[in-house]
């Protein structure tokens, strides 16, 4: 009975929330909310909207944000997995794949921004030798009017999360042997895999990129700090007018979220119609019978553009670890002239209280999260049904932008006299805590080999006996792996905490990027590295727990 129930209460925490939220910020964005006194339908709000100075421009950038940052991580995704041919440097990358994807999106804002900023690390490495730089230069880097910083850090995130969808949908395609098969008739490595394997590949990664467009069109906490500000992304702009003291700017903030919606989807229409124009300006290139042009490029870029990609990001948290630890540091000097503590004992004290909001909202909704993910897998693996035919709604909550249905949410809370509190942030928390929670274990829960549950029933135990001693030990490792990875994801919840909790309910990520704006450099890099050790522990405590309880069976440790 309690298997029957987890899919549909799973599918009601996903779709019913964003439901209210949607309908809660269309009927504002109409005139409509009794409470402010709006008891008409009427266009006012949207007529503020368009006086707006500089919406057009905001409007722009969050439509090209979405758009080029999904382009790059794709391509640099794509080129990666051709290039790859089973190196021990290829596995390295792979293998930090899912640390990558943990690290919370306002923590490499903060470490891409110490990278890149006129008196940054990568400006003092190479001062003044190679520049002749003896003061930062007279250069807008970090908020820059194009967003060009804002992608930047958006396509850092992004192709840990494209390159993880990829590596979790490739075994079902078999790749090694249409690879094996193209290249007996002549075709280079790289060749082989974009005519057999991409186009394949392509259908079963359709929806995270899908999701990766609508975040990068509705991004906030990583718009706050290295996005443009004057005007800010369309995202941006919409919080304002939300937390206005000004209660009527409320409707056009509902308005401005609905055109968010608008913008999203235009970004994904457009996607769609270049997907359309790709496939059937590929057609003639898969059958052409080209063997071997531009394999070469395709084997030294794929390989160079992630391999950046990684060092950048590695280099965004060295930047982060240095910043707090930094003493007094001249420009334009590689290193700080002297090292201190004085930064983290100044501000630890104050992060207590954050700090234990953030791990026990994470931790609560990553284990009820958990709970309803294993018993829904379970179900599915019992009856032998296919789970895939439900896994849209999934992505629900990541393609529909947060702004266009967390405002909303608030409105419908403050509706039935919900006030802002630490249960309504763990609730919302699951709508980003389940989908993440699920992809990362359903393949592992797909794959594991039914003959061993099989085995266990024909000795006459029960089904909840074999699952408690036989398969959930078998998916410790990938198990442990997900709730690390939902997490990480719920530590990283910057717009959710912030509205749901109404500043009541701080945590590291909402002071991180509070702090962003006028903050002490060091203090920020204390923040902001805590926010991405948080992660990293639960990563490292996946990784351990099973060696340590499996540590005379090798072969289960890494069942992920």
């Amino acid at each position: 009975m309690l298997l029957r129930l987890a899919p549909w209460v799973m599918i009601a925490l996903l779709t019913v929330p964003l439901a209210a939220g949607l309908t809660m910020v269309l009927l504002p964005a109409f005139g409509y909310l009794p409470v402010l006194g709006g008891n008409t339908f009427h266009l006012e709000a949207w007529q503020d909207l368009w006086a707006r100075a500089g919406l057009g421009h905001s409007v722009w950038l969050s439509y090209a944000s979405g758009l080029i940052t999904t382009l790059v991580a794709l391509f640099i995704v794509v080129l990666f997995l051709a290039a790859s041919q089973g190196t021990w440097i290829d596995r390295t990358i792979r293998r930090m794949v899912s640390p990558l994807l943990a690290i919370p999106h306002a923590a490499v804002a903060f470490g891409l921004a110490f990278l890149i900023a006129p008196s940054g690390l990568l400006v003092r490495w190479v001062s003044p030798g190679l520049t002749g730089w003896e003061r930062p230069p007279d250069l807008l880097i970090i908020n820059d009017p194009s967003g060009l910083a804002l992608m930047a850090g958006l396509i850092l995130k992004e192709v840990p999360f494209l390159l993880l969808m990829s590596l979790a949908a490739l075994p079902q395609l078999r790749p090694d042997s249409r690879v094996v098969l193209a290249r007996s008739l002549g075709y280079a490595p790289g060749i082989a895999w974009l005519k057999c394997v991409f186009p394949a590949l392509y259908p079963l990664i359709r929806l995270p990129v899908y999701a990766v467009i609508a975040y990068a069109t509705s991004v906030v906490d990583m718009a706050l700090i290295l996005g443009p500000t004057l005007p800010p992304t369309l995202s941006v702009s919409i919080l304002n007018w939300f937390n206005d003291p000004d209660l009527s700017r409320r409707f056009m903030a509902s308005a401005g979220a609905v055109l968010q919606l608008g913008v999203t989807l235009a970004a994904l229409l457009s996607w769609w119609i270049g997907e359309q124009a790709v496939k059937c300006l590929s057609q003639r290139w898969l059958t052409n019978g080209a063997r071997s042009s531009g394999s070469t490029a395709i084997a030294v870029g794929g390989r160079a553009l992630l391999i950046t990609v990684t060092l950048l990001a590695i280099s965004a948290l060295f930047g982060l670890a240095l910043f707090s630890v930094a003493g007094f540091w001249r420009f334009p000097d590689a290193l700080p002239g002297t090292f201190t503590l004085d930064h983290w004992q100044r501000i630890l004290p104050s992060v207590a209280t954050p700090l234990i909001n953030t791990l026990s909202v994470g931790l609560t909704a990553t284990l009820i999260a958990c709970v309803l993910v294993v018993a829904t897998l379970e179900h599915a693996a019992r009856h032998h049904l296919a789970a895939r035919r439900v896994q849209w709604l999934l992505y629900l909550p990541l393609i529909v932008p947060q702004v266009a249905f967390l405002f909303g949410l608030v409105v419908a809370a403050e509706s039935i006299a919900i006030r802002p509190q630490h249960a309504l942030v763990v609730a919302t928390h699951l709508l980003f805590v389940i989908p993440y929670l699920y992809l990362s274990l359903s393949e592992a829960y797909r794959r594991l080999d039914p003959r061993w549950g099989q085995v266990a029933l024909s000795l006459g135990v029960s089904p909840w006996r074999a699952f408690w001693q036989v398969r959930l030990p078998l998916l410790l490792a990938p198990l442990l792996t997900a709730c690390a990875v939902s997490l990480a994801v719920s530590i990283g919840q910057y717009l959710p905490t912030l509205l749901l909790g109404g500043g009541r309910v701080p945590t590291i990520t909402t002071e991180a990027v509070a702090m962003a704006s006028g903050g002490n450099r060091r203090l920020v890099a204390v923040l902001a590295l805590l926010q991405a050790l948080l992660p990293f522990i639960g990563f490292s405590l996946a990784l351990l727990i099973p060696r340590f309880v499996w540590a005379k069976r090798r072969q289960m440790r890494g069942a992920a």
